[in-house]
């Protein structure tokens, strides 16, 4: 079908309600939505497949907007093609309640499909979506599992590390479902991209292995129409459009300035580009009639599509009714029952190491679960044992290789598990977890359970040196909102926790692993999953109880000795393992209490930094903590040189007992209500 003067007044209209929009807020960023106006347009009206009336359809295409500053583009698309997203809700841009904020974000507003703000972060999400899609088709080739991902990424994208990180493993798989299309409008904030980018993308992107098109003008319609059907045609490689655009095409003073970047343009400069388009200079949130049945064409044509998709799904689940429920379970997020039951035995062995033996003991009962490491699953322990690891073009495998791009494989974790039907992790150390900061970041803002898989979590590292013990790591991760960090004291305790991270459906979760091997703690794999839920737990009472010392990971076994000494003097001491804060801190106040109760002195034991352990022991507690860097030696003699040793836990201990009694056995508690 030919583009007519409709699909030009829709364009119009996009570029309208975004000044309009935008202008009412008094805050935006006006001009990527008016530049890419017909790109949007032309790939919403023709070529991406879905459906407004159900957005959540699984096999959709997929639409990022990786520079989620132009949020009004996507708004606007969103609104006149029939999503649950009214003309209202426009009006209110920006504005406490709506549903549309400054950037889209994913499970807010029906049709965004990721949260955005960081740029490159969509981009590398997309390789995330794409990967899975393609996993998904080559595990269940006769299933009707058929969709693109389609990017729209800017010059700022481009100029990302991350971004340079995805687009390589992108192109090195030949995801050829997956079209990035550059909003090249030369335009950043400071000024020209001239000042910091002069290098040649499309070459780039040709060493990468993608397929690179051009169109000199976003406004050529039948050349993007062009430039989109040859990607599709494509199916080895991905694609790479480059589009010559232009920032608030149309606006008379302010077209192809940094000016029109993030900042309304003013009435004045509103009333000139409405003039230039041939739109009523005072009409706002205007939206033609025919623009409006135009978009209803287009929801009816992606309804009719979701149908006969649904039809061929119902044909699939009768020849297939196992695989087709399984695809069900799957995209429900649900678990099979039992898992508990497959947890291997304990022993004494690293965390790392208990958390291989788990993972490849759950692999069976979970085939949606898959991931890899950056270039350390022989350190993390995260092979899936006799599975194939994906390849270029050979996506049905369970191992990823993602080379040595920490940025890029939180981001396209986060991708896979949103886009449905996977349980993807990755791994790496936790002192790497610094690269992997934005990722989980917008893991725990979106509520994706990625799994990121942290080791060798401690100065127990030894001989590699400061550069790679982490210290500060654990309080970081614990400070953002929505994450869970688990860090198991011994084998049992990483099962339980590998448990947790699989049955949690809001939010992602950081399991800590050591290095060096721990003893197993004497406890029934019971008391261990029950503990390990409720985040802190009892692994050795006292019936006459002076003392209790709390610790993670590692150092619960340094708790346990020093409490055998402590009681050979006559002290009564309940030693807690204390796996997660955030699992801790949601149970009720009386447990919580019963836990810790007031009177009682408490010491906390964790070879990380103090910050935040005040909470859990109180103003009259101690901490025997690591505000410094470690340092190069064998992990145990720098353990001992930091005073990681049960000596030290007994001599703090009887210092803490004796000020107490002197006290008259005053102790704070506040801190646990």
């Amino acid at each position: 079908m030919p583009f007519d003067e409709i699909d030009t007044l829709a364009i119009d209209t996009i570029r309208c309600l975004a000044m309009d929009a935008i202008e009412k807020a008094n805050s935006g960023h006006p001009g990527a939505a008016m530049g890419l106006a017909p790109v949007g347009w032309t790939l919403f009206s023709r070529y991406l497949r879905h459906d407004p009336s159900k957005p959540e359809w699984e096999d959709r295409d997929r639409f990022v907007l990786s520079g989620g500053h132009a949020s009004m583009l996507l708004y606007s698309l969103l609104h006149l093609t029939g999503y649950p997203l009214s003309l209202e809700e426009i009006r209110k841009f920006r504005q406490w309640g709506s549903k549309t904020p400054g950037h889209p974000e994913y499970g807010h507003t029906p049709g965004v499909e990721l949260t955005t703000g960081p740029l490159g972060q969509g981009c590398a999400n997309s390789v995330g979506f794409a990967l899975a899609e393609a996993h998904l088709a080559a595990e269940f080739p006769s299933a009707p599992i058929d969709h693109r991902t389609w990017v729209f990424c800017g010059d700022g994208d481009l100029m990302e590390g991350l971004t340079a990180e995805a687009a390589s493993l992108a192109g090195h798989l030949g995801l050829g479902k997956l079209c990035w299309i550059w909003d090249h409008n030369s335009i950043t904030i400071e000024g020209s991209t001239g000042l910091a980018f002069t290098e040649d993308v499309k070459a780039r992107f040709r060493s990468y292995g993608w397929q690179v098109l051009e169109v000199e003008d976003a406004n050529d319609l039948e050349a993007l129409a062009s430039a989109f059907e040859a990607s599709i045609a494509e199916t080895t490689r991905p694609t790479f459009v480059a589009v010559r655009s232009h920032i608030a095409f149309g606006a008379p003073t302010k077209q192809d300035t940094a000016s029109a970047h993030g900042s309304p343009l003013g009435e004045e400069e509103i009333r000139g580009a409405k003039a230039n388009y041939g739109w009523p200079e005072d009409a706002t949130f205007l939206v033609p009639e025919e623009v409006r049945e135009r978009g209803r064409e287009i929801a009816r044509r992606g309804e009719e599509e979701r149908v006969r998709w649904e039809e061929r799904f119902a044909r699939f689940s009768g020849e297939e009714a196992d695989a087709a429920a399984e695809l069900r379970r799957r995209w429900k997020g649900e678990l099979p029952a039992a898992l508990d039951a497959l947890l291997p035995e304990g022993g004494k062995m690293a965390t790392r190491a208990a958390s291989r033996k788990v993972l490849n003991a759950l692999a069976g009962a979970l085939p949606e679960l898959l991931g890899g490491s950056a270039d350390l699953a022989p350190s993390c322990k995260t092979w899936i044992d006799g599975a194939p690891a994906v390849s270029p073009g050979s996506f049905a495998g369970r191992n990823l290789h993602f080379g040595i791009r920490e940025h890029a494989m939180g981001a396209i974790l986060n991708g896979m598990n949103i886009h449905g039907g996977l349980r993807a992790f990755g791994s790496t150390f936790l002192v790497f977890a610094d690269y992997l900061r934005p990722a989980i970041r917008l893991a725990a803002l979106m509520g994706v359970p990625s799994i990121f898989v942290l080791t060798h979590d401690s100065i127990w590292v030894g001989e590699d040196g400061p550069t790679h013990q982490p210290v500060e790591q654990l309080a970081s991760l614990r400070a953002i909102p929505g994450l869970l960090v688990l860090r198991p004291a011994d084998a049992k305790e990483t099962g339980a926790c590998w448990l947790e991270a699989l049955k949690r459906q809001d939010g992602p979760t950081a399991l800590i692993l050591s290095r060096q091997s721990l003893p197993p703690l004497e406890l029934e794999i019971g008391q261990v999953l029950e503990g390990v839920s409720r985040g802190a737990y009892v692994v050795k009472e006292a019936s006459d109880l002076r003392l209790i010392l709390m610790a993670t990971g590692s150092e619960v076994s340094l708790a346990l000795e020093a409490a055998q000494e402590l009681e050979k003097r006559g002290f009564g001491v309940r030693v807690i393992s204390m796996p997660s804060w955030e699992l801790f801190a949601v149970q009720a106040p009386a447990d919580r209490r019963r836990l810790l109760p007031e009177g009682i002195p408490r010491i906390a034991v964790e070879a990380g930094v103090s910050l935040g352990w005040c909470r859990w022991v109180g103003d009259g507690g101690r901490l025997i903590t690591l505000d410094r860097f470690g340092a190069s030696a064998p992990g145990a003699v720098v353990a001992e040189k930091l005073g990681f040793t049960a000596e030290r836990i007994v001599n703090e201990a009887l210092e803490l007992l004796m000020e107490t009694m002197e006290d008259g056995n005053e102790f704070a508690q506040d801190s646990v209500d």
